[in-house]
């Protein structure tokens, strides 16, 4: 059972007057999220980190002006931050009057990660240049160097952190680099693209001409799932405004039609949850290409074609993915029969029949289910098995595989990623070994307090609090996300009436004891029960608005619940 815990206010977070027509409850959950003055609250572009402390961009710029008449590919990757990066470079460079611009992305089961010799020997019949590299190239030493004997020059853009060996790039953006003192630290690919962007069309008097595209830099960063410090909330609350003014890409709007979104009630969570996976399910099940055309296009009936097809990807990714998480945790039943000591520390998962685009969401969900770093492997071309990772708060994946890959050279054929989420390829035969070597790196790593889950929550609301016009106040203060996490309460209510929807879903009505009024609420695929009506219960919600039917109501979105002694 998770431990529940309430977030205590950051200090310093109540020495401000506070801004009389902020509710209360906002008011409350922003000083527990380190909210220190009124310019906090302010997320104008105005208040971005300045392109001038990002010392790398003055050698990308000089770059890129160099090659300005000449032929230049964008090699992007196979997920919603490549893929939106990727058209971000195309579409900015072209209306900054770059006349040769093409783009290409690697198919992730032929040519795998990144900027590689294959990738260099397909671009060839091309005729580049120069390659940009956006959301990639940090880790492409052999790419580079293949590109280099291919006479084309490379810029690098990436946010993925550097290993001990640089490729020998004529420029090389990422805010990661050792000693670079730039404090966005947290930007996705696209973010980094942006600011090398920015500092172009500065350089050519045209400094605006990138903020045309915040829909897609807010697209991006939401998917990539980085960390919405102030920055990134600046960039993805720029993006949400555009999109709800209607001033976005054509095909961005494609898509929200088929996802039945309305584009003018648009937020973080509807990028993440409605619009990122359509997008992603390209680059998993078949070619991202799909998705960079449909941000690229114009023509009305083209970009209705490709949504829906990207829209067909995605119910496709969803039942393959839902067979594969009940095969994840059948197997993890035979691990742990009902005995959590015996989960491992870090699990690592493979079946011979599971897709390698899915893996990740695969190592995702058993992650979130046993609160323990998890890796799924799948099998891939050549003999090699694609693995993914997801990593809960205190293990470093990205780290942790370097350490393997230092203890025991040659197991790992190739790695990288993020403190919260890795990809590595392994030799077929080497699963058991890398199972091993990665469970001794967890249990030097991690302690009982890292594998114990904790649920943190903004506290308690009073009975009164729980009604629509606290809800409006807190959706309307997002972009919420990583770092910067939604609103979510705890409290203890009594079980007026629930029943199941759709074998899945939860519904009930809660009355907050002892006086309350009821309250609708909901847990979306709730395996934990049964519950009655009457039954006492602890509940984590958020309170959220629901606006399925003509007049908006109050919801609470239980996130956890668990019967009171």
């Amino acid at each position: 059972m998770p431990r529940i815990e309430r977030r205590l206010p950051a200090a310093g977070s109540g020495a401000w007057p506070w801004p009389k027509d902020l509710h209360p409850v906002l008011r409350q959950v922003l000083a527990r999220r380190g909210i220190e003055s009124p310019q906090e609250l302010d997320l104008s572009l105005k208040h971005l980190v300045p392109v001038g402390r990002f010392s790398a961009l003055d050698g990308a710029v000089n770059l890129l002006l160099e090659y300005r008449s000449k032929r230049i590919v964008v090699v992007g990757d196979f997920d919603a931050d490549g893929a939106t990066s990727t058209a971000l470079v195309v579409l900015t460079l072209r209306s900054l009057g770059f006349a040769q611009v093409e783009y290409f992305i690697p198919d992730r089961f032929e040519l795998g990660y990144g900027l590689s010799r294959e990738v260099v020997a397909r671009l060839a019949a091309l005729e580049p240049e120069l390659l940009i590299t956006v959301d990639n190239g940090i880790s492409s030493i052999d790419g580079v160097a293949a590109a280099h004997e291919a006479g084309m020059a490379v810029l690098i853009t990436d946010h993925h952190l550097p290993g001990e060996r640089l490729p020998d790039a004529e420029a090389i953006v990422n805010p990661n680099m050792p000693g670079d003192g730039f404090p966005g630290k947290q930007l996705a690919g696209v973010g980094v693209a942006f600011y090398l962007l920015a500092a172009l069309g500065k350089a050519m008097a045209r400094p605006a001409a990138v903020s045309e595209y915040l829909d897609l830099v807010a697209l991006g960063t939401v998917a990539d799932l980085v960390r919405l410090d102030r920055s990134n909330r600046i960039l993805v609350e720029q993006g949400l405004r555009r999109i709800r003014a209607g001033q976005c890409r054509p095909g961005l709007l494609a898509l929200c039609r088929v996802a039945g979104v309305d584009p003018q009630a648009v937020r973080a969570e509807t990028l993440g949850y409605q619009i990122a996976p359509r997008l992603n399910a390209a680059g998993r099940l078949d070619d991202m290409s799909i998705g960079v055309r449909c941000l690229l296009g114009t023509d009305p009936s083209e970009l209705e074609r490709l949504a829906a097809e990207l829209d067909s990807l995605n119910r496709e990714r969803r039942e393959l993915e839902g067979r594969m998480r009940g095969e994840a945790m059948r197997l993890m039943a035979d691990i742990e029969p009902f005995a959590e000591a015996a989960v491992p520390d870090v699990i690592c998962l493979h079946r011979p029949d599971w897709h390698q685009g899915l893996v990740g969401l695969v190592a995702s969900r058993v992650k979130q289910r046993y609160h323990r770093p998890a890796f799924a492997f799948a099998p891939g071309e050549g003999g090699v098995l694609k693995g993914s990772g997801r990593s809960i708060a205190g293990f470093h994946l990205r780290d942790a595989l370097a350490e393997v890959d230092t203890l025991y050279p040659g197991l790992v054929l190739r790695f990288g990623g993020h403190a919260m989420a890795a990809g590595l390829t392994l030799a077929a035969e080497a699963l058991d070994d890398f199972r091993a070597a990665i469970a001794a790196v967890g249990r030097d790593k991690l302690t009982a307090e890292h594998l114990a889950e904790c649920i943190y929550t903004d506290g308690e609301l009073a009975p009164a609090q729980l009604d629509l016009e606290a809800a409006l106040a807190l959706r309307d203060a997002g972009p919420w996300g990583q770092g910067f996490p939604a609103p979510c309460f705890d409290g203890r209510f009594q079980i007026l009436e629930q029943r199941l929807l759709k074998d899945a879903h939860l519904k009930m009505s809660l009355q907050a004891e002892p006086t309350g009024r009821p309250v609708d609420a909901i847990a979306f695929n709730c395996e934990s029960g049964p519950w009655h009506d009457g039954q006492r219960v602890r509940v984590v919600y958020r309170l959220a608005v629901n606006d399925y039917y003509e007049a908006l109501a109050t919801q609470l979105i239980v996130e956890h619940i668990e019967a009171e002694p």
